[in-house]
């Protein structure tokens, strides 16, 4: 009997439902399947690639309330933020049907008189990836629409926690028109498939998202090859608010950074820096509008937090809140948990944070806000940047001058001024330092699926 993965519903803890386990051999064929149909693929014009790739949103459209449920029940969040993922995945898919028919080439003029030079570019060739279960088809969109539109086939391993959703979301391509082996799935133990893309002679690309750890693991084995990557890893995001700031918009943005998906994405705010003086004054306004969201099973009616993915998380978050209380903290808002059913979290705000606090040197993903002062803007910019983690940051004045002085002095690949959520499918997103390499995004997020030929020619 072959292995299976078995999906929970974080929520509930019942199991929602199997897939299969594949082995090595079965990746190792889909790579062939998809090394040869890249043979055939290459060639289809763009126009007509921009069709599938309209087809597919179209389609993915049409099911977005069976995909977002199927990402409620497997991954916890709210039912309409799932909504809101399968729409924001199909604006990449939107985005690159249009941004693949304006790969350009260019020509040189000649550095001699009977040389004519021209550069084209075309697919890189099999692409892999490796997506997170935070955002099961945003993430797998915004690597396969670059890809696909740029001609290059694509392969993914999606989240054994979050398999469901993006399986389905997969086999629609299939529906749309795309020839099997251009976009493929494997289901299969993360240290099996991690170990044949990055080693794989026919995979040339290799993108991931997820944390830098393991992304350092595939950038050795990617080494092997010389294989071209695209690193999304982890973030430390802090969250400035200057003595200038509009309270009440701080608030509201900072709550919708912080707390979406429970506090469980890359990018959400982990470290609140707010000035000495309207500490107060916004810590009051955001514990206040802390204790209004409604915590429960994601397919609830008005729930806008749902359970932390699985035990591990769980306990991590209590453990960061834990020790923030011995070390001195004060919880104003949450604070408490239970896993007797689903793993849940009620959103914390924690008030007196100092430097040596766990949460303010780890990732914590999951809904804990902690609030320590700054008295001038260089010591919140450099508390802010005092991390090995550069992907996003936020910031809140109202101040042309200061805003500036924040927005250049943030060692961040992605800054929202006054803008909790600074992300659209036109926008370069990717970060500095250990937070990762390239870009996904904007015109940049299909500049990693291209090759850049020069053919000089003598006439």
């Amino acid at each position: 009997m072959s292995e299976e993965i078995i999906v929970m519903n974080p929520a509930t803890g019942e199991e929602v439902d199997r897939v299969k386990k594949e082995s090595r051999e079965d990746i190792e064929r889909k790579i062939d399947k998809a090394h040869e149909m890249f043979k055939q693929y290459r060639k289809k014009n763009a126009h007509d690639r921009s069709a599938l790739l309209v087809r597919w949103a179209e389609l993915i459209r049409e099911n977005k309330d069976e995909i977002a449920e199927l990402i409620t029940k497997e991954n916890g969040k709210p039912l309409k933020e799932a909504a809101g993922e399968v729409e924001y995945a199909c604006s990449y898919i939107d985005y690159y049907a249009e941004e693949g028919k304006r790969v350009y080439g260019r020509t040189i003029p000649q550095h001699e008189d009977d040389v004519r030079l021209v550069v084209t570019r075309q697919p890189i060739g099999v692409v892999a990836a490796i997506t997170p279960w935070n955002f099961p088809v945003a993430m797998m969109a915004r690597k396969a629409a670059p890809a696909v539109a740029a001609g290059c086939t694509f392969i993914v391993k999606p989240a054994s926690e979050t398999p469901l959703s993006a399986i389905r979301f997969l086999d629609l391509a299939l529906e749309a028109g795309f020839e099997e082996g251009v976009i493929q799935y494997v289901t299969a133990s993360g240290k099996d498939v991690g170990e044949v893309f990055s080693h794989s002679e026919k995979i040339m690309k290799l993108t991931f998202t997820g944390s830098t750890a393991v992304g350092k693991t595939l950038m050795e084995g990617a080494a092997s090859t010389v294989k071209n990557i695209t690193m999304e890893l982890g973030g430390h995001a802090p969250l400035v608010v200057n003595k200038d700031a509009d309270l009440d918009m701080a608030v509201e943005h900072a709550v919708a950074t912080k707390f979406r998906n429970s506090g469980q994405t890359c990018v959400c705010a982990n470290r609140f820096y707010v000035h000495e003086d309207v500490a107060e004054a916004f810590s009051q306004k955001f514990a206040d509008r802390v204790k209004t969201l409604k915590v429960g099973n994601g397919l609830d009616e008005g729930v806008e937090v749902g359970p932390m993915i699985n035990e591990d998380g769980y306990d991590k978050v209590m453990r960061h809140i834990s020790d923030a209380k011995d070390k001195g903290g004060q919880v104003t808002a949450g604070g408490e948990g239970s896993k007797d059913a689903g793993y849940f979290i009620e959103p914390t705000v924690i008030t007196g944070a100092t430097d040596d606090m766990l949460i303010m040197n780890e990732e914590t993903f999951g809904p804990v806000a902690p609030i320590q002062t700054f008295a001038t803007l260089d010591e919140a910019i450099e508390k802010a940047n005092d991390t090995e983690y550069g992907l996003a940051a936020y910031f809140f004045t109202e101040s042309y001058r200061d805003g500036i002085r924040l927005q250049e002095g943030l060692d961040f690949g992605v800054l929202g001024w006054n803008n909790g959520k600074p992300s659209a499918a036109h926008i370069p997103f990717g970060g500095l330092k250990e937070s990762g390499i390239g870009r996904e995004g904007g015109p940049e997020g299909i500049e990693p699926y291209l090759e850049t030929k020069i053919t000089s020619m003598k006439i």
